[in-house]
């Protein structure tokens, strides 16, 4: 035990830090039209990256795959995934929370009113084309090119 205990204590320690965003303080930028981001963390070390998102009524997301887990937290309007509850889907309103599997595969998801959520993403999104062949995968790198290269929206 004694030799055990040694052995912690001459690891090193990389101290842990918290991290604080203040989104009010973020633009919002232009991923595409009518929806809009504030891109709140990306992490090299675990591919995860967080972002709040704002879209228009009528605004959608195309088909992709989640390569790795998603959650989301709905602030306000609606988001109708995979159709939404008329179709077998989910709809989610503002106060709604989601999670989202590694591996699942959503054809479309829509935004029948405005909307904001915070949306977490444990790992690349792969977006798919009609015939499910890939068209991007979306991975935290990407989606800092992205708010790096993007316009702030008026």
């Amino acid at each position: 035990t004694t030799s055990r205990h040694k052995e912690r204590q001459d690891m090193p320690t990389t101290p842990l830090s918290d991290f604080h965003v203040a989104s009010k303080d973020l633009p919002w930028k232009v991923l595409r039209d009518g929806y809009h981001f504030k891109l709140l963390r990306t992490c090299p070390v675990t591919g995860a990256w967080v972002a709040l998102f704002r879209t228009v009524a009528g605004a959608s997301v195309p088909s992709h795959k989640h390569i790795g887990a998603a959650e989301y937290f709905v602030l306000k309007g609606k988001i109708e995934i995979r159709g939404g509850v008329e179709h077998g889907g989910v709809t989610a309103h503002a106060g709604d929370y989601g999670y989202e599997p590694n591996g699942i595969i959503h054809e479309s998801t829509h935004f029948p009113e405005p909307c904001e959520y915070l949306f977490i993403n444990h790992g690349p999104l792969q977006y798919l084309d009609a015939d499910g062949k890939t068209t991007l995968v979306l991975d935290w790198m990407g989606v800092q090119a992205k708010w790096d290269e993007a316009p702030v929206a008026e």
